[in-house]
């Protein structure tokens, strides 16, 4: 164990990454022994990582937003009210513009949706930043109008079916890109970790700061590529059903041979997404002048002021990414679906919250890592994932889910005092 400890402090690797892992690791063992061996397949592994983008997608954003000493309880209705838009534009509005099967009505009801989500960000911000109200209460109001707003869109009615090309964006064995591209992106995700590592180290040679060991960082190099390449070999082991193929095949004219043919799902288009908003937002936290800033008002909202951060603009900023992050996470949700539900996005506030929290990112503000984040939303997801092959009923999910929520609080305080008292 200290040989261990030496090495994570050497490789700065923060120790809740590591024990959030073990833990989503433990997790995934003790399901897949009480599923009887149903969990850690690829099946269930590749749609447990489709179900992770939405709720990833918008704990990138979050962590923005409690990183600020801020909460938005209103994700989850704002991303049924976006969806529902979002729907009807597509399945109602359009075709009786330009009919059915335009080859835009996927990217026009697309742009409305991220446009609205949004402007419903920044109108939630402005209140928060310029009139003083605190976002507790803002989002709060805004869970109960955006869950209104989303029935009246409608009158309560269930939108189906949505845009064929829309529904790439929900994953599926056509919204997936195949085993070739999937060893693409991996390599590529490779190369670009090696590139990041020699990169970073070459800024400290730069400015002469502490070098980590070159081991550590070959070591995480190899850690990190085989972790990628072991998740691409996972997706791909799940191949289309065939009753899918049999319909490609008459899709496309085409006879099928005797012995059927595989055709891989590899990466879903979700996951794609998921992980690019994880890598923006990333890079918005650790290398723009707003992500600085964003974690100053977090360490000290008035010292931030007093050192010339315009707070309330920054916060305003946050908020609309946070708006633009949950209508990309409808956009997938509804595209899954094939139909928008005014049950879409019900509870998902607490789903991202706790990701966030679990995930590192402190409630007293400052703190907190987008990658975490999104650990947190495999974490959370695997255990509702894990409950629901288990029949455990949708109440005691609940109960699980608050309790996780509440344990990850406390062992952040804990963390926190140890912290301040070294």
């Amino acid at each position: 164990m200290i040989v261990l400890a030496r090495f994570l402090k050497a490789a700065e690797i923060d120790t809740r990454i590591v024990g959030m892992s073990g833990a989503l690791l433990l997790i995934w063992v003790v399901f897949h022994v009480l599923s009887g061996g149903l969990f850690l397949t690829p099946r269930n592994l590749w749609n447990l990582s489709l179900q992770s983008s939405p709720v990833a997608i918008t704990a990138t954003g979050m962590v923005l937003v409690i990183v600020t000493r801020n909460i938005d309880l209103s994700v989850g209705s704002l991303l049924g009210f976006v969806g529902m838009v979002m729907a009807v534009v597509q399945a109602e509005i359009l075709p009786k513009l330009w009919g059915f099967d335009n080859p835009a009505t996927w990217l026009v009801a697309l742009s409305v949706g991220l446009t609205l989500g949004a402007i419903l960000g920044a109108l939630q911000g402005y209140i928060i930043a310029y009139l003083g109200i605190p976002s507790f209460i803002v989002t709060l109001g805004g869970l109960l109008v955006w869950r209104g707003a989303a029935w009246l869109v409608t009158s309560g009615r269930t939108v189906a079916p949505l845009d064929d090309t829309f529904r790439l964006l929900g994953g599926g064995p056509e919204g997936s890109i195949g085993a070739a591209w999937s060893w693409a992106v991996g390599a590529g995700a490779c190369m670009a970790t090696a590139a990041l590592l020699a990169h970073r180290r070459a800024r400290r040679r730069q400015f002469r700061f502490p070098l980590r060991p070159i081991a550590a960082d070959f070591l995480l190099g190899a850690a990190a590529c085989a972790l990628i390449l072991a998740a691409v070999a996972i997706f791909n082991a799940y191949p289309w059903p065939a009753g899918t193929v049999r319909r490609y095949a008459e899709a496309n004219h085409f006879a099928l041979p005797d012995g059927g043919l595989i055709f891989a799902h590899g990466i879903a288009i979700p996951v794609l997404i998921a992980i690019g908003a994880g890598v923006v937002i990333t890079f918005l936290a650790t290398r723009t002048r707003f992500g600085r800033y964003v974690y100053a008002i977090g360490g000290n909202p008035e010292a931030a002021a007093l050192a010339g951060i315009d707070t309330r603009r920054v916060i305003l900023k946050v908020f609309t990414l946070m708006g633009l992050l949950s209508a990309i996470a409808a956009a997938i949700s509804i595209a899954r679906l094939n139909a928008a539900t005014n049950a879409e996005g019900t509870l998902s506030e607490l789903l991202v919250i706790a990701a966030a929290v679990i995930g590192g990112t402190s409630l007293a503000g400052g703190v907190g890592t987008v990658a975490g984040a999104m650990l947190g939303a495999v974490l959370m997801q695997s255990l509702q994932s894990g409950m629901v092959l288990l029949g455990i009923d949708t109440p005691l999910q609940s109960i699980v889910v608050g309790i996780v929520l509440v344990a990850a609080v406390w062992l952040d305080t804990l963390y926190r005092k140890r912290q301040d008292a070294t």
